[in-house]
Formats: structure tokens, C-alpha cells, sequence
């Protein structure tokens, strides 16, 4: 088979296998969907059958002296570059971090890619349908788990006495266990403010916190993140 015709079929499948876990992100309304996979594996592919047509045409294959060029040395560049691609696809969102996820799937796009460039057809399919498998299979175990949550809970008040521990002991009442406390105090116009980091489990809140706390005389604005 001609090596150009080679190059093509690599492209067109890392493409393909690439969109396949871009779809499933896209589907779950992701930033990095469907054409940012495709053209993450579609790119990776282009940079390792790009190392191998150098090694191919500038190799030194005569044995008088060194080999004069790597061919992992561009595809290497891959993995540190698809590493700022992922970290932007990371929000964090008061005390919870979104889009680890996605960060991985565009890795996992990243090495599929490679993978067709180099040649690894079978290789490519199997951990495409290993990703996929993961991604829609497992979601629905995760699912009925029981499992640690984090919120943060900002309350507004005016400077009481004893306003902490009301505050902790109704976070305690519900269960919450407190990771974080942070207090600020004004002096000039008595009014304080606390933040409290929290931990709960899924299905373990056993009572309705924001009316709890906003009920506490003093507490003037509450926030749940």
C-alpha cells in the first residue's frame, strides 16, 4: 500500500475514534465536545506520522555513524502540550472542581491519535471502546453510589455574641461535617461574615440548611454554593 494512502486511513480513523468520545462529551453539554476530541486526536495523529516520515527520509539507516533524526521526539511534544489544552478545560466552582473528566477524555484523544499515527490500528479501537464503555457505563454506577459532597455556605450577620456556635451547632444538627471556617469581622458597622467549607454525604442531609441557618436572629443573607 502506498505510504500516503498509509497516512490517510490514520487520519481518517484517529478522526473517527476521536469524535466518538468528543460526542459523548458533547452530548453531556461539555465545553471540549465533539469537533475539539476530533480534532485533538486528529492532531496527535498528524504529529506522530509527521516523526515517522522524518525518521523515514532523514534517518541514517547506512550504519556509518548515529541515527540523525528521533522520531519520538515531535509526538513526545504531545503530552506537555495536550496538558495546558486539559487545564483549561478544569473550572472550579466554589468548593467543587469541574472538568477533570473532560481533561482526560482530551488526553485519552491525544493517545489515540497517536497511536493511529503510529500504525496501531487494533490498539486504537480497544481503548476507544474501553474510553466509551467507561464514560457511559460506569456514569450510571456512580450514580446509585454513596458518596462525599463539598459546599460552601456564606452567611451574612449582624456581630452577636455566641453567633459561631449557633451557626456550627445547626450545620452539625444536619450533618454536615465542617472541612473549613473562616470568619471576618467589621468593626465599624458590627456586621460579620463566615464561610464554612462543609462535607456531607449524597442522600445524608436531613434537614433544609438555608432556612435553618436564615432563621438564627441576626443571620441577615446566606449562600449555598
Amino acid at each position: 500500500m502506498d505510504f500516503n494512502v498509509e497516512i490517510i486511513i490514520r487520519l481518517v480513523l484517529a478522526s473517527l475514534l476521536g469524535a466518538l468520545i468528543g460526542l459523548e462529551r458533547e452530548i453531556h453539554g461539555r465545553p471540549a465536545g465533539f469537533r475539539t476530541h476530533l480534532l485533538v486526536s486528529l492532531g496527535a495523529c498528524l504529529f506522530a506520522a509527521s516523526s515517522i516520515e522524518f525518521y523515514r527520509v532523514y534517518g541514517n539507516f547506512s550504519g556509518s555513524g548515529p541515527v540523525g533524526v528521533d522520531p519520538s521526539r515531535i509526538a513526545a511534544q504531545v503530552v506537555p502540550g495536550i496538558g495546558f489544552l486539559g487545564a483549561g478545560a478544569i473550572i472550579r466552582e466554589g468548593a467543587s472542581i469541574r472538568g477533570l473528566t473532560t481533561a482526560a477524555c482530551l488526553w485519552i484523544a491525544a493517545a489515540i491519535g497517536l497511536a493511529c499515527g503510529a500504525g496501531l490500528y487494533a490498539v486504537s479501537v480497544v481503548v476507544t471502546s474501553i474510553s466509551l464503555a467507561t464514560l457511559l457505563l460506569l456514569k450510571k454506577v456512580e450514580g446509585v453510589l454513596k458518596r462525599d459532597k463539598y459546599s460552601t455556605i456564606k452567611v451574612w450577620s449582624d456581630d452577636l455574641e455566641g453567633q459561631l456556635e449557633r451557626i456550627r451547632n445547626i450545620l452539625e444538627t444536619c450533618r454536615l461535617e465542617l472541612v473549613d471556617v473562616s470568619v471576618e469581622k467589621d468593626v465599624e458597622t458590627s456586621k460579620m461574615y463566615f464561610e464554612f467549607e462543609v462535607r456531607f454525604s449524597t442522600g445524608n442531609l436531613e434537614c433544609r440548611v438555608v432556612d435553618d441557618v436564615a432563621s438564627v436572629p441576626g443571620v441577615q443573607k446566606i449562600r449555598l454554593d
